[in-house]
């Protein structure tokens, strides 16, 4: 059996360990044959990692290429499958995201990727300003040009949140932490940029079976930034592993 992630042109698919060169190749005929929008097949060789939460893959068949042009959401979207990290499965979270935001309000997306986040808000939302900030080179290329795509008005800032952030001009009503599975919250950051009765969006990875967990991170990084805070909802945004979910917080700041 093989799972597989279809972005545009491109399907990433993740075969069972031991599987055969010669089935791969027959699976990826079969695919190409039966879907006829999509002209590369390409292996999930690794697991994506670090920071700039990197995959590895190799080709299987059809177009020799890693470069992606995906639509969602009525956008479209160009980046490297190796290079840029995307999740096709979060195109309902960034929309039910876009929904939320009104035209007056100033939107930070922290780890911001190729802009999806951003330019899904963009579109549909129209905010007043928004910001989208992300460490990798190469994504924020794609960024740019993403931005010139879809013919919205986004700010894209290359570099380190903890760099960038505190330079941007003033404070903004909501803040969106598209962060990577790691052990910094980086609350701290996003707590110093929001303004009163300002939005945060926070997404943690946790166990079902610790959610208690991921409300005390978020009351205990409030404390330490001298921020008084409300949890308005946590809702899931997609499965990572075995019981274990990718959530989204949102947080009222008081003060």
């Amino acid at each position: 059996m093989a799972n597989y992630d279809t972005l545009g042109n491109v399907v990433i698919v993740k075969f069972g360990r031991g599987v055969k060169v010669d089935y791969k190749r027959k699976f990826a005929r079969e695919f190409l044959e039966k879907h006829k929008n999509t002209r590369t097949v390409l292996e999930k060789i690794d697991k994506f990692k670090g920071r700039l939460r990197t995959l590895k893959t190799k080709f299987i068949l059809g177009d020799k290429t890693k470069e992606v042009l995906y639509k969602e959401n009525g956008c479209i979207f160009r980046f490297n499958v190796d290079t840029c990290y995307f999740s096709p499965r979060l195109a309902n979270e960034r929309l039910e995201l876009a929904k939320m935001i009104k035209k007056k309000e100033e939107v930070l997306v922290m780890f911001g990727g190729v802009a999806p986040f951003a330019i899904v808000v963009a579109k549909y939302a129209k905010p007043k300003r928004i910001v989208s900030v992300e460490l990798g080179r190469d994504c924020s290329k794609y960024a740019l040009e993403n931005v010139k795509r879809n013919k919205v008005n986004v700010e894209i800032v290359q570099g380190d949140v903890r760099n960038k952030v505190p330079k941007l001009n003033g404070k903004f009503d909501r803040i969106v932490m598209a962060r990577p599975n790691l052990k910094d919250s980086f609350l701290d950051v996003a707590f110093s940029k929001i303004k009163k009765n300002g939005t945060i969006h926070y997404y943690g990875f946790y166990k079902e079976d610790k959610m208690d967990e991921l409300k005390e991170l978020i009351y205990y990084e409030a404390l330490k930034a001298g921020k008084k805070v409300k949890v308005l909802g946590i809702s899931k945004a997609g499965d990572i592993g075995i019981r274990k979910y990718r959530y989204r917080v949102d947080i009222k700041v008081l003060n």
